[in-house]
């Protein structure tokens, strides 16, 4: 029986929820039965490495999958957000007994974000990332 953790950024929403969608269906794809993902919702994307360590600190689970998107605006701060979020779960994986799969988007606009979190789209980062949390845990 395999346990899966999710934590999942609430901003940018409808490309969040894609993601999940699309994780989802990879893990089930998988063998994982529904009953054994759990998601932790967090406000952005800066809080996924924090929720991420949390939630691989948990003895059930096995692997731990973030998700979010970040999208440029018009100022820097998507370079700050993207870069502390990138290291905070490199931060997380290299201290985990367990994967920590990185599944947050960084696009230049909204457009790309949806085209990557269309939850039927094989092209979707959250189903890309399910399975490779799955050949992850498999090795």
């Amino acid at each position: 029986m395999t346990n899966i953790a999710i934590a999942l950024s609430e901003f940018n929403n409808e490309v969040s929820e894609g993601l999940l969608s699309g994780c989802k269906k990879a893990l089930l794809d998988k063998g994982v039965n529904g009953r054994n993902i759990s998601v932790l919702r967090v406000p952005g994307a800066f809080e996924l490495p924090a929720a991420a360590a949390k939630l691989a600190q948990y003895k059930d689970i096995d692997g731990v999958i973030a998700l979010g998107a970040v999208i440029r605006g018009e100022t820097d701060h998507y370079h700050y957000i993207s870069q502390a979020v990138a290291q905070g779960l490199m931060q997380v994986t290299l201290h985990s007994t367990v994967p920590v799969m990185f599944g947050v988007l960084t696009c230049p606009t909204v457009e790309l974000a949806i085209v990557r979190s269309e939850p039927q789209s094989r092209k979707n980062k959250g189903y890309e990332v399910g399975i490779a949390t799955m050949e992850m845990l498999n090795q």
